[in-house]
């Protein structure tokens, strides 16, 4: 031991300083993933009924707006935005309406042999409707897997998605090695449960009940199930998420994380304000000497609750009382409603998407420029989509093309896709003419075409216009002229 080691140690004997004992906590969760995933989809649906239901089944949630019971006598009418619901949907159509198609490869190189494979699996609109219907899942959700489904009387394979909560994975050093679908049953008032495994090579079948394995025979939708054996390069199933979960290692996160306070805070607001509406109607009090009679018996004619609703008071019988009709209208707060309606909005949609993405005009002075900042926050949302949208189609798409293959006895190929999205929120076609035709712009021909037309135009039309251009502009490359030297001439 050195001597700096001597005194360090000579210093904590003397003043007596011990090592902090760990700190030990233990926190329970509300929810498994499985319950939290159907919390996101109770959200999406947007049913107040069924979220009444819901948060009131979970003792957590006794405190929130939703899982709350008013006294007796005070009850309220609870109302929904249907926000979580408009969000999903926005990104969805923003996302896959700018998807310019897939185009099939081989090795990096244009195939239109697996094209045709491809598109007779899942092209054009069925394709777009398949890869909206699963990007609305995993944003609702959180993650969810792709599968290839063999039908006896098909000679092609279905492509189908299922949702997170019905999809589990197995993982070996980080990397997905199977996937497991499940899919319940009820037969006689028993609950089934099938298990389907798909790993590299294979796919199994297990059917349970009551937690025991039973015959797959036990069930009419079952008894044509048998395991399938191929070949070890291909697995016939595609996990597919958009954000990564802190909570649940390995698993997709929903776009609603976060937020489920500030949907219920805001659904509060909302559902505040029209009880102050109705509590707030204008009342008519009207003495009963002035109240109107039936003619027949000249009994007191009932208020229409439609056209003239009016309560009935006594007579002013004071010496200097006089009869008159009393019209009281309560004062209803209505900015202030505004203002707290405005903040939870922004605490909803904070991080996830822009208002004026969704129409909503909360500050009715904001210029263009402003507007075109408040879309920055959807645009990193969408650009996250459009990334992991980029990752999975090539993945899915030869997984549909090797499958094929599969079917006809032949051997897996390196299958690929190329997948391009329009911009989103960019200036308009005229403002980007105007900007890249300015000839001090720092930029080469090449990019300036690369730039306006992106991914609308291929490559070789592109090509053909930047010759255009060139020409057009007088830098084209040209042949040399004929100077006159040689020939006949050479001795003048």
């Amino acid at each position: 031991m050195s001597l700096m080691d001597a005194v360090r140690e000579g210093a904590r004997d003397w003043l007596r300083i011990r090592d902090a004992e760990p700190f030990r906590a233990e926190i329970r969760q509300l929810l498994t993933y499985e319950g939290n995933a159907f919390k996101n989809r109770m959200w999406y649906r947007g049913d107040a009924y069924e979220l009444d239901q819901f948060f009131k089944a979970y003792a957590g949630h006794t405190r929130s707006f939703w899982g709350s019971v008013p006294s007796r006598g005070l009850e309220m009418r609870k109302l929904h935005s249907g926000l979580p619901q408009l969000v999903v949907d926005t990104l969805t159509n923003i996302t896959l309406a700018d998807l310019n198609g897939v185009a099939v490869t081989q090795g990096g190189e244009p195939s239109g042999r697996l094209q045709g494979v491809w598109d007779g699996v899942a092209g054009g609109a069925e394709a777009e409707r398949l890869f909206q219907r699963a990007t609305r899942e995993a944003l609702i959700v959180g993650d969810g897997a792709f599968r290839m489904t063999l039908d006896g009387a098909d000679v092609r394979p279905r492509i189908g998605f299922v949702g997170g909560e019905r999809v589990g994975y197995t993982t070996d050093r980080g990397r997905v090695s199977e996937v497991v679908f499940r899919t319940a049953y009820r037969k006689r008032d028993e609950t089934y449960t099938l298990w389907e495994a798909y790993g590299h090579g294979y796919v199994t079948y297990r059917l349970t009940r009551r937690g025991k394995e039973v015959p797959l025979s036990e069930l009419p939708q079952t008894a044509g199930l048998a395991d399938v054996r191929f070949d070890d390069a291909l697995m016939m199933a595609v996990p597919f998420r958009v954000f990564e979960s802190e909570r649940h290692p390995g698993r997709g996160q929903s776009v609603y994380e976060g937020k489920s306070d500030a949907f219920d805070a805001l659904d509060e607001c909302l559902s505040q304000w029209v009880d102050a509406l109705r509590a707030g109607r204008t009342k008519t009090y009207i003495p009963e000497s002035l109240v109107p009679r039936d003619p027949r018996n000249g009994s007191l004619m009932r208020p229409n609750p439609f056209d003239n609703r009016f309560v009935t008071v006594g007579d002013d019988t004071h010496e200097t009382g006089a009869n008159r009709i009393d019209v009281q209208q309560p004062a209803i707060p209505s900015d202030s409603y505004v203002e707290t309606y405005t903040t939870f909005l922004d605490l909803c949609l904070q991080g996830r998407v822009s208002p004026s993405t969704l129409g909503i005009d909360v500050k009715k002075l904001d210029n263009a420029e402003a507007q075109r900042e408040k879309e920055k926050a959807t645009l990193y949302t969408r650009q996250s989509i459009v990334g992991a949208l980029q990752g999975v189609i090539p993945q899915v798409v030869r997984c549909a093309v090797n499958t094929c293959r599969v079917l006809r006895r032949q051997a897996p190929v390196d299958a690929g896709a190329e997948v391009g999205f329009g911009g989103y929120a960019n200036p308009s076609f005229e403002a980007q003419v105007e900007t890249l035709s300015n000839p001090n712009a720092p930029m080469s021909v090449e990019a300036r075409v690369e730039e306006l037309w992106g991914d609308t135009k291929d490559a070789a039309w592109k090509a053909e216009e930047v010759a255009r251009v060139k020409e057009q502009q007088g830098i084209g490359r040209a042949r040399e002229p004929d100077m006159g030297f040689g020939g006949a001439d050479a001795g003048v």
